[in-house]
């Protein structure tokens, strides 16, 4: 029968002194693990306080998805007189367990902070969640009407992969702008590992937003991105080389990601990069384009078409004459 982690914790302590006296083969790598645990820093949180729970994170992201599309995340249907019930038992489930989160990781950073600032925090994400809701609207609204292949909006929340990221982005967007540390990283992390699509928590992103199909999207910390933006897969909204200090070391922060504004559009492997790029308003950018230079508005940004050549291979077999 499978036991918890923690009975299981409980028990290697409980026979650690038992273990040694044993002839047990594993006793020389235990204790050259546990050795590199002294020797090798920043890999290990020992005697520290509680981490943000990773699993703990993913679960407020699924409870979030439910709370954003009702009946789309779920096993069954939901009927209208369930409606409320279900939200606000979510609703509780959800600030209990984000409050605790949020605790942790503030306490990481700032062990004297009290605990009434998570409970400020939560409250504040709560009340932003129609807000959040109504900026999800905007993006299907620009799914459906920027894909001809999309036939219904329940298509759209049921398969595209890039609504969950940005969902999750705009809750994640809100606890960065309330300072709060690690908790927000870890959802877009999360996102992202499910959907291949990298948005970083600190992205301003505007309504109708869309991303096409999505696989290999990066949009980086300090981008600022209009409205009625559609990029396509494969697409980078990245920071040149790293400033460094006097001492060699990498300068934090600062405008590092560039601008999109409204109505642009950007086809795929394309890279833009740079605190000071802006891409003006109702621009075009074509695929594979590499672009570190800001674009006037109403732009066709496009490598000029070089030769194509299509030849024969070596050993190709001679063509069958036509009949």
């Amino acid at each position: 029968m499978a036991i918890s982690a923690r009975k299981f914790d409980s028990f290697a302590r409980n026979s650690w002194q038992y273990l040694k006296r044993m002839d047990d083969p594993l006793q020389p790598s235990v204790e050259r693990l546990i050795a590199s645990y002294h020797q090798t820093g920043g890999l290990n949180h020992i005697d520290g306080r509680n981490l943000p729970s990773k699993r703990g994170i993913a679960s407020l992201c699924e409870i979030f998805l439910k709370l954003m599309y009702p009946g789309f995340h779920d096993e069954e249907p939901i009927r209208s007189a369930e409606l409320a019930p279900i939200t606000r038992h979510r609703l509780r489930e959800f600030s209990v367990h984000l409050e605790q989160e949020i605790e942790k990781s503030v306490k990481l950073r700032h062990p004297d902070c009290p605990d009434c600032e998570a409970q400020k925090s939560t409250m504040a994400i709560v009340d932003a969640l129609p807000s959040i809701r109504q900026a999800l609207g905007t993006d299907l609204e620009a799914a459906y009407e920027g894909d001809p292949a999309v036939l219904e909006y329940d298509e759209i929340i049921l398969a595209y992969p890039f609504l969950e990221a940005i969902a999750v982005q705009r809750l994640a967007h809100e606890l960065y702008s309330l300072g709060v540390p690690l908790v927000p990283r870890i959802m877009t992390e999360w996102a992202h590992s499910r959907t291949g699509i990298d948005i970083h928590p600190g992205a301003e992103i505007g309504s109708h937003f869309f991303i096409d199909h999505g696989t290999g999207v990066v949009i980086g910390e300090s981008c600022i991105i209009g409205d009625h933006v559609k990029l396509y897969h494969g697409v980078t909204l990245g920071a040149k080389s790293f400033q460094r200090d006097e001492s060699g070391n990498i300068v934090k922060g600062g405008k590092r990601h560039p601008t999109v504004e409204d109505y642009v559009t950007i086809y795929p492997n394309s890279t833009v990069l740079g605190g000071e790029t802006v891409v003006g308003a109702h621009t075009t950018v074509g695929g594979n384009v590499f672009l570190m230079q800001s674009v006037p508005a109403w732009s066709l940004v496009y490598y000029e078409e070089t030769q194509l050549r299509i030849i024969p291979k070596r050993n190709a077999p001679p063509l069958d004459p036509p009949t």
